[in-house]
């Protein structure tokens, strides 16, 4: 069974809106590292429509001499929308209903990780259908005040840390486990 792993650029105050906006300042290689070793231990991306949108603007144009850009533009990528009819990026499925069901049967499959990158509304629908396996959230240095939370109000969840890392710009890693007792 493949593990679903949400993996988040969060603010102090729980914003992980428009990260491209806030969180260049505090990139190190060390964190480089840790997502080029989170995207290969990946076969799959599971995104939402803003984020898949914002990633199929950019990526496809993309190389680089570690193979990032070419895995992320190869990879399969499952689409959560209800408003999307057709999708243009290479290697992409639209999921338009029934989103648990088809997530846990992406789940059952053989293979790497999952990985959801973003998509605050979709995390809200895979953790009130206990999907999610493995938070992975890169927490930034920075209030912003406002912006589209991780979290929304209501949500509830019982995690147990299993691992925790700081970065030398001040960002720090904690990776959570659900808590299933």
């Amino acid at each position: 069974m493949r593990k679903l792993v949400v993996t988040e650029f969060v603010t102090l105050d729980g914003v992980v809106a428009e990260p491209q906006e806030w969180s260049f300042p505090y990139w190190a290689e060390e964190i480089g590292k840790f997502k080029y070793d989170e995207h290969f231990a990946s076969d799959a991306l599971l995104l939402g429509r803003v984020t898949y949108e914002g990633f199929a603007a950019a990526w496809p144009t993309r190389t680089d001499e570690q193979g990032f850009a070419e895995r992320m533009n190869s990879l399969p990528k499952y689409v959560v929308s209800t408003t999307l009819n057709k999708l243009e990026w290479n290697n992409s499925h639209l999921i338009k209903e029934n989103v648990p069901e088809e997530v846990a049967k992406l789940k059952q499959q053989a293979g790497m990780d999952i990985v959801v990158h973003g998509c605050p509304t979709l995390l809200q629908t895979l953790m009130q259908h206990d999907l999610v396996d493995e938070y992975h959230l890169l927490i930034y240095p920075i209030i912003l005040g406002k912006g589209k939370r991780l979290f929304t109000d209501g949500t509830s969840a019982s995690l147990r840390l299993t691992e925790s890392k700081s970065f030398s710009s001040g960002v720090t890693l904690l990776r959570y486990e659900p808590d299933r007792k």
